[in-house]
């Protein structure tokens, strides 16, 4: 991007700051505002090269999604692979016929094959594409390269734009295919669009080369890349201090132009459960916010903890940042606002990087509604936003915790959007919504992490907590009458009683109804009353002992019931001692839990007590019985664990004298909270 200037301002108070936004406002107003450049929309490649666009509302724009969903309402979502194609031919299976003029934005499955994908383009009888499934996702086959395709938290995804001026046929060919999403957006009949060649335009390789170093910016500064071309762009920092109760301002203009970016810290101060320090950001003298958003909620938090790192938002280095472009016609003002009622104050380091260059008519001003539903009600899906007007989702922010610890199933759920009253998102499951797949598997969508554009904050089996994010960039969610964006709680019937949380981002050309931000004690995070752990299935295990032991996962009987269990069987002693196992667990807050497991009692089970610093620690089990059965919740005794991940140690340090081993069947941990 051109920039002709850019300016530093750097401002320091301590308690408040008044003078400081005097003279960020001196500052932007005697900057000479200049008139924006080109303000139309971008298509193709020119979505993500030209982010200082993504506020442009397009009224030509009509978007839509094909997918595997359940047309019954169910959870087939792609299992059986019956809803998977619009037809049979006698090569394959057709997933997707598209008239045009349009453009294919997005191809999304957490099921590759190697089964070759054929692209049909303006009703050719040969296919102008043809490749294997996993080739679109790999980076090395043109089209389809890095960094715009990529599998990541179980899903691959491509964001290649296919653009077609008739028609786009694709066609698998295999005999059935499982999940699939495929994003769209048509125009109007005579539209210049070019169809897709094989030989790439030489300005289709510079914006590549844009693009690649956009995204190589994720956790930076990108501000270069949202600044209007011959835009004054100018920094403004400031020091000051946010006492509990207090407000603050960051920024004040009286004068067209754009927020490009801000970074607030230490992200470390706004982070925790109780979400009561607020983000307030106010366009054009409006009385409602168009933004009010707890700080770490915004930045991408992950209950009460700073977890996002994307390309425009997240926290890097005790920082948080935002890079969106943010225009308004003649004011703005942002905030900090402490809700907290004791404890010191913030120390708040601020950067707001912004340009002389007001709104155009066809861009939208910036907006986001935080939400929560806990639960959302019985029946109904979770709203991620509903408004009317005209405008574009850019990103979504989902925080979601289960009423049952150590299982997450409400993530079954399907996101939908109807937009301009029909039903153009038809989603296939939660984390495929945020380019994911197969939650609870090692390797998928199991632990915190992600792409630029999307990932997972973070993957909580034992509180059932999980969540996940998205930018929607050439695939934007544009709407001109409404929209009506909601995820679904459950596999079928939304009847999970979840508490969902969540962040959206849009550009409106009217601003929308408001809805104010609830109290701060509504707002706070909920800890689980109980945190389940099975050591079955995937809890950390760190060590155990290191020789005359052998540990194995397995399905077991015990007695009436199948139990999945952690099975460790041992011979002798171990060359330190007693025999061991250590577990990684983690706790969502810091304080005093009751410690308990679950296991299979039988007639080759030992007696297993807990170890603190290598020492003896509360209750010695004997887990001894003549026949096989589940047992109760037995107390191991009570732990000082920290917030996080804590090292849970387990010893087999007898046994009973008519047990013919010193095994251990062990089905759960269960760590209770002391209030």
């Amino acid at each position: 991007m051109n920039r002709l200037t850019r300016k530093t301002i750097d401002v320091r108070r301590c308690l408040f700051a008044t003078a400081a936004v005097g003279l960020i406002a001196f500052a932007f107003s005697c900057a000479k505002a200049a008139p924006p450049d080109d303000r139309s929309g971008a298509v193709g490649l020119a979505a993500f090269a030209r982010p200082d666009l993504l506020a442009v509302i397009d009224p030509a724009v009509k978007v839509g999604m094909i997918s595997s969903y359940d047309r019954t309402g169910g959870n087939d979502d792609g299992f059986s692979g019956k809803y998977s194609f619009v037809r049979k031919e006698p090569g394959g299976l057709v997933l997707a016929d598209l008239e045009g003029p349009g453009i294919i934005t997005r191809f999304h499955t957490p099921t590759p094959t190697d089964d070759v994908i054929e692209f049909y383009f303006d009703g050719e009888k040969d296919p102008r594409i043809g490749l294997k499934v996993n080739e679109l996702f790999d980076g090395a086959h043109a089209p389809f390269l890095a960094p715009l395709v990529w599998t990541a938290v179980g899903g691959s995804v491509s964001y290649t734009p296919l653009a077609f001026q008739k028609s786009c046929k694709v066609l698998v060919k295999a005999e059935s295919f499982q999940f699939i999403q495929i994003n769209y957006i048509k125009y109007p009949a005579g539209s210049a669009i070019e169809t897709y060649s094989r030989t790439e335009p030489e300005k289709a390789a510079r914006q590549r080369e844009t693009i690649t170093r956009l995204f190589a910016g994720t956790g930076g500064d990108i501000s270069d890349f949202l600044a209007p071309a011959g835009a004054a762009v100018q920094t403004a920092k400031t020091q000051v201090s946010l006492p509990p109760g207090g407000t603050i301002k960051l920024f004040e203009s009286s004068r067209p132009g754009r927020i490009l970016g801000l970074r607030l810290g230490p992200a470390s101060a706004f982070a925790g459960p109780g979400r009561d320090v607020v983000l307030g950001m106010f366009w054009d003298g409006a009385a409602e916010p168009a933004v009010a958003c707890p700080v770490v909620d915004f930045f991408g938090g992950s209950f009460g903890r700073p977890a996002m790192r994307s390309l425009f938002l997240g926290t890097a280095s005790d920082t948080d940042y935002i890079y969106l472009p943010m225009p308004y016609d003649h004011a703005a003002r942002i905030e900090l606002a402490s809700e907290r009622t004791d404890g010191p104050a913030i120390d708040v380091r601020a950067e707001v990087v912004y340009a002389a260059a007001g709104r155009a008519p066809n861009e939208g001003r910036f907006y986001t509604r935080w939400r929560r539903e806990n639960p959302p009600r019985s029946g109904e899906p979770f709203t991620y936003l509903k408004t009317a007007g005209s405008g574009k989702v850019v990103g979504v922010v989902l925080q979601a915790q289960g009423p049952e610890p150590g299982q997450t199933p409400f993530f079954e759920g399907d996101d939908r959007a109807v937009i301009d009253g029909a039903l153009a998102i038809p989603g296939t499951g939660s984390e495929d919504s945020f380019n994911g797949g197969w939650y609870d598997v090692p390797g998928r969508w199991f632990g915190r992490g992600g792409m630029p554009l999307s990932g997972c904050l973070d993957y909580l089996k034992p509180s059932a907590r999980t969540g996940g994010y998205r930018w929607l960039i050439a695939d934007a969610y544009s709407y001109h009458k409404s929209v009506d964006f909601t995820i679904e709680h459950g596999p079928e019937g939304n009847l999970i009683p979840t508490d969902y949380t969540s962040d959206t981002f849009f550009y409106a050309l009217e601003p929308p109804a408001a809805e104010p931000l609830p109290a701060a004690a509504a707002r706070r995070v909920a800890d689980p009353g109980r945190i389940v752990f099975t050591p079955g299935w995937n809890v950390p295990l760190r060590s155990f002992s290191l020789e005359n032991a052998s540990v194995a996962k397995m399905t077991i009987a015990a007695g009436k019931d199948k139990v999945r269990v952690l099975s460790m069987r041992t011979q002798g002693d171990d060359i330190f001692g007693a025999h061991h196992l250590a577990f990684g667990c983690d706790v969502p807050s810091a304080g005093r839990y009751r410690a308990s497991l679950k296991a299979v009692l039988g007639p080759d089970q030992g007696v297993v007590q807990l170890a603190v610093h290598d020492r003896p620690w509360g209750e010695k089990i004997d887990l001894y019985a003549a026949a096989r059965r589940k047992s109760d919740a037995l107390v191991l005794g009570v732990l000082d664990l920290e917030a996080g991940e804590n090292e849970i140690v387990l010893r087999l340090v007898g046994k009973n004298a008519r047990s013919s081993g010193s095994g251990l069947d062990l089905a759960e941990i269960v760590l209770e909270p002391i209030r």
